[in-house]
């Protein structure tokens, strides 16, 4: 088994997650592992890194697939006995002029973006070594979409005590509205890549809350973030940062040091915590 440290950033074959890998790689005491659903692509991610000189190792991840999480979850347990840094930055957006249905974008939207990561923090956060630290990266259109809920939802979405199991029931809900049409006479905004984020800026609030309970003497920092208006396939070309600009963030939440105690289940966007 291998003592070295290790990172894990998911999808990351392009975008954000190809520039949190880039910046790890230069900045990290350890193995680097950029991941994709596609191993071709993340091949040829790792290639192109290789050629800027820099070392990351791959290892095929698609966070819809349980299976493919638990073979990464057993790999890393075996080799590096745990994870010392999880950069959770796979994600999906449709496009604001994309035809297909809402209930469909709801239900697709949220299967990764929250029910996948929330697979990948229910298998790999048990391997968090002490120190450990987990990015969620999340959007400011989460803070925009919690403010177009209704007043009902949007105590949900801030109780200090909501659960895991009421914050995917509530997620679980939304899509089965969206089906209905019913979405916003039930107090949800029009946007499922909004609600997705809630659901991720959320869950990372309860994932710190519980590693207090549970583990307040292993120092893992959890944050959700904001990497900002990005560069990407996702967000076009008009946006204003470019993707090794839009990973500072992350980055920074990554490699926060061992002394540090804060910021833990915090909204974090330009390196500083913002008001949920």
């Amino acid at each position: 088994m291998s003592n070295v440290p290790v990172a894990v950033v998911t999808g990351s074959n392009k975008g954000i997650g190809l520039a949190i890998v880039r910046a790890l790689c230069k900045q990290f005491p350890g193995d680097v592992y950029l991941t994709s659903r596609d191993p071709g692509r993340g091949q040829a991610a790792v290639a192109q890194l290789q050629q800027e000189g820099l070392r990351p190792l791959f290892h095929q991840l698609d966070i819809d697939d349980l299976q493919s999480i638990r073979a990464l979850r057993d790999f890393l347990k075996e080799k590096y006995g745990g994870l010392d840094v999880l950069v959770n930055n796979a994600g999906i957006a449709f496009k604001v002029h994309d035809t297909t249905p809402f209930a469909v974008q709801a239900e697709v939207t949220l299967k990764t973006n929250f029910f996948g990561t929330r697979n990948v923090c229910t298998e790999l956060l048990p391997l968090m070594k002490p120190y450990g630290r987990v990015v969620n990266v999340s959007s400011m259109v989460s803070s925009s979409a919690l403010g177009g809920c209704s007043q009902e939802l949007q105590q949900k979405f801030r109780s200090d005590t909501i659960t895991e199991d009421e914050l995917v029931q509530l997620m679980t809900k939304f899509v089965e509205d969206t089906k209905k049409s019913v979405h916003q006479k039930e107090g949800w905004p029009n946007t499922a890549y909004g609600v997705s984020k809630i659901g991720v800026t959320v869950l990372s609030r309860i994932q710190a809350r519980l590693l207090n309970e549970q583990r307040k003497g292993d120092h893992i920092l959890l944050n959700a973030c904001c990497p900002g208006w990005v560069r990407t396939d996702m967000a076009g070309p008009k946006a204003t940062k470019s993707p090794d600009e839009g990973a500072e963030t992350p980055v920074y939440l990554a490699l926060l040091p061992s002394s540090a105690d804060a910021p833990h289940g915090q909204f974090v966007s330009n390196k500083t915590v913002r008001p949920w």
